[in-house]
């Protein structure tokens, strides 16, 4: 990222939004992004005050970046500078605002893509079925360890060093299945909480085991601007953290460093290191079991997306289902009704034969 003179005042914008608006590291991270690369245009351009930058200069600003940008990212971007010429001016930076005026691009509204509810189930299927292969296979690789062993012992004229070297591959054997069970029992339970809650992935690798309240069968999520909700889940998903917390988990802490081990010992989800899980590792992990359930190619979003959807073809209220996604605009739920009106259009269509 280019650094630029007016790094000072970027430093002191994002502070301030992180201390009265609480937005995600995430945000604050896109906000400085998107004022750098702003400012730094207009630097190039021998732009040395802010009060040098006009409408004008903002307006040429925005033609620039939307040749290479989406929409979507453009409306973050002007958020960001709008915001921005805003504070400095509220704060006597500048002697005007002169974003006060400047224009969001409109956003096309789109359907978000969603699973089918037998895709859904499809997904979750393959999952919960690899881990009863791999765990198969673990103990199929303890039982060939077991046995070889015994055939060791019984060889008298066999040295013990020549045991020990006989073992040594068993015992790797073992440690290599047990990881890969205990990576499928992860990703298992990650598929089944993120389809039975609706969360975001980044609620979801933030999350610890205190977060679970098995009792009462519900997860405290911390959302966008740090709110927090308590979200239920379903029996199926239950069992997949269950069997994740009792049998996995402590496969992959093994693994890590003491230093890791201390970062990460109330995470909920590891990473193959031990460590709490990367947003990163997690989407992976959708599109992954997406490709090996042979189900439309889906993101953890559109797995969220999948959810609510389905919540509301099964006749949940509109404020429940924002109220367990976290919006704070009903509006922004209310595009998932569209959602289930064009399944039920194309169900229709299907189905009726005078449609």
């Amino acid at each position: 990222m280019s650094s630029t003179q007016f790094d000072g005042d970027i430093d002191s914008f994002v502070s301030y939004l992180k201390s009265n608006r609480g937005l995600s590291a995430n945000t604050l991270k896109a906000y400085r992004a998107d004022l750098t690369a702003c400012l730094h245009l207009f630097e190039l351009r021998g732009v040395t005050d802010l009060n040098e930058i006009t409408l004008d200069d903002l307006r040429s600003w925005m033609a620039v970046e939307s040749r290479d940008h989406a929409r979507s990212s453009m409306a973050r971007k002007t958020v960001a500078v709008r915001g921005f010429f805003a504070w400095a001016y509220e704060h006597g930076l500048t002697t005007t605002d002169p974003a006060a005026t400047l224009m969001t691009p409109p956003i096309p509204s789109t359907l978000p893509a969603v699973l089918t509810e037998s895709q859904a189930e499809q997904l979750l299927d393959v999952a919960e079925h690899a881990v009863a292969t791999n765990q198969y296979k673990d103990d199929g690789g303890a039982a060939a360890a077991s046995g070889s062993g015994k055939a060791a012992g019984k060889t008298a004229d066999k040295s013990a060093d020549t045991v020990h070297r006989s073992e040594a591959p068993a015992r790797a054997d073992k440690r290599d299945n047990a990881r890969v069970t205990a990576e499928s029992q992860r990703n298992a339970a990650i598929l089944e909480l993120l389809y039975a809650t609706g969360i975001r992935v980044a609620e979801l690798v933030s999350m610890d085991i205190a977060d679970i309240d098995f009792s009462t069968r519900t997860i405290k999520v911390t959302g966008k601007g740090n709110k927090q909700r308590v979200v239920p889940f379903g029996l199926p998903a239950q069992r997949a953290l269950e069997t994740w917390l009792e049998q996995g988990r402590p496969v992959l802490a093994r693994t890590a460093t003491d230093a890791v081990k201390s970062r990460a010992a109330n995470a909920l989800f590891l990473g193959a290191r031990g460590g709490r899980i990367d947003q990163r590792i997690a989407r992976d992990i959708v599109h992954r079991a997406a490709r090996e359930a042979g189900v439309p190619d889906i993101s953890p979003h559109a797995l969220r997306h999948s959810a609510a959807t389905h919540i509301l073809d099964g006749g949940a209220d509109l404020r429940e289902v924002q109220e367990m996604l976290g919006h704070s605009s009903l509006k922004t739920t209310q595009r998932y009704t569209h959602v289930s009106i064009e399944q039920l259009k194309n169900r229709y269509g299907q189905a009726f034969p005078r449609a």
